[in-house]
């Protein structure tokens, strides 16, 4: 008999697991569940607005969504229109796809001060994501900190300090373009514990900020080894090469050099975020680095700022009625199986770590165990859901209405950009007539 399955999240690690699921061959329907009635995820409201290519990723997801088997149910929330067990009675497998959209705390004094904003957070903000729309940050500062060194963290700088003119080709919407431009930011500083062998930077991504028009990258060569060593793994040694080379190149920058700098800090804790009710300042303790740890060397400095964005990890919240490991911000499960009929995969599997097709293969382990413990099938699925959801008044975005939604962002937008985002949930489903 048929498998039905539902998968709660349609992100890159619900979409790899509903591409596996097809390739497979395994006779199923695969309902995908999301709370918004944009469909795609980390892709929509993750990505840097200015990174275009990397969001192609979604035309391949778009090839899965109309596919025979699939179907999406956007604008539906699991625990508010359809409880995770009630899911379960309908669905031979349940998969939990859900991501980990939320803020990991730095864990140091001051982080509950005005101006400080987790990197969640602000990333959401800056890709309209509706959750995020009213965030309203305060950027009438000349500098910011953003605690990490890796690519969220590069990302928010580069985001703002870009000049209008060279994110036109991007989905900025247009009140963050607005906000960004009329600030006084001058100085942004990223600030690492471990030193810039450890940084988690790719490549691509740290040379572009050598390229930037009104900013320049600023590093202390005194901070650069010599040498990255001998590492055991050859593709990170590779990278951290090309990355200790694109450093060293960043030496040559002067302050002098344009209106505005990006500094990379490295060797610094933070330790407490300074001022009254609003951010002040950050003070940091220095660290060198032993066995890969950062240890605090007793030197401490402070930097004057107005906002800090803590870029330290994104974590998963708990999901009703399943165990969950909050030290780890992951689901409890067994190489993804999560309990009978119910699986884990992407972030809420693993935790916030990997780029976009890290997400694969836990989707075709997924897949795999589906196979082998569903085999029998049987439960409605998708008949069920659809009459839970309309005697509940519910109003499901399906993937003509989201093609709908996509050609309105796209006939909306203005010059080079690809698309205007709608903001808010009312803007978006106006547009159906909702």
């Amino acid at each position: 008999m048929t498998v039905s399955v539902a998968i709660i999240g349609t992100g890159p690690a619900g979409f790899y697991t509903a591409d596996a699921l097809i390739k497979k061959g395994v006779d199923c329907t695969i309902d995908l569940i999301d709370r918004l009635p944009t469909p795609y995820g980390l892709i929509r409201f993750g990505v840097a607005p200015d990174h275009q290519t990397t969001k192609k990723v979604s035309r391949a997801f778009e090839k899965t969504a109309l596919s025979d088997a699939c179907r999406f149910f956007g604008n539906v929330e699991v625990g508010r229109d359809v409880t995770l067990a009630e899911l379960r009675e309908m669905y031979d497998a349940v998969v939990l796809a859900v991501g980990a959209g939320h803020d990991r705390l730095a864990g140091i004094p001051g982080e509950d001060k005005k101006g400080v904003i987790g990197s969640a957070t602000f990333v959401g903000w800056y890709n309209a994501h509706p959750d995020m729309r009213d965030l309203d940050p305060d950027l009438d500062t000349p500098s910011v900190v953003v605690i990490g060194n890796g690519n969220v963290a590069i990302d928010i700088a580069r985001v703002l300090v870009k000049t209008r003119e060279e994110m036109a080709d991007s989905d900025l919407p247009e009140y963050a373009t607005a906000a960004i431009e009329a600030s006084p930011i001058k100085d942004v500083y990223m600030m690492g514990r471990r030193g810039p062998i450890e940084a988690k930077f790719t490549n691509v991504e740290l040379r572009e900020m050598g390229e930037l028009k009104n900013a320049v990258p600023l590093v202390d060569p005194a901070q650069l080894p010599a040498d990255v060593g001998d590492l055991d793994n050859l593709r990170d040694q590779r990278l951290k090469e090309k990355n200790l080379a694109t450093l060293k190149e960043f030496t040559k920058f002067k302050p002098a050099d344009a209106a505005k700098h990006v500094h990379f800090g490295f060797y610094a804790q933070p330790v407490e975020i300074l001022g009254g009710d609003h951010v002040e300042g950050l003070r940091l303790e220095k660290t060198k680095v032993e066995n890969g740890r950062a240890m605090g060397t007793g030197e401490f400095f402070e930097i004057e700022c107005g906002l800090v964005i803590p870029a330290v990890g994104y974590r998963s919240l708990p999901v009703a009625d399943v165990p969950f490991d909050e030290e780890k911000s992951v689901v409890v499960h067994d190489d993804g199986r999560v309990a009978p009929g119910l699986y884990a995969v992407g972030w809420v599997k693993r935790g916030p770590s990997g780029v976009i097709s890290t997400n694969r293969p836990d989707g075709a382990k997924a897949a795999e165990h589906i196979a082998e413990d569903c085999g029998a099938g049987g439960k409605p699925g998708r008949t069920a859901l659809s009459a839970h959801l309309e005697g509940r008044g519910v109003r499901i975005v399906t993937f003509e209405d989201w093609k709908k939604i996509e050609s309105a962002e796209i006939a909306a937008a203005e010059g080079p950009a690809p698309r205007r985002k709608f903001e808010t949930l009312t803007e978006i489903l106006n547009v159906l007539g909702h």
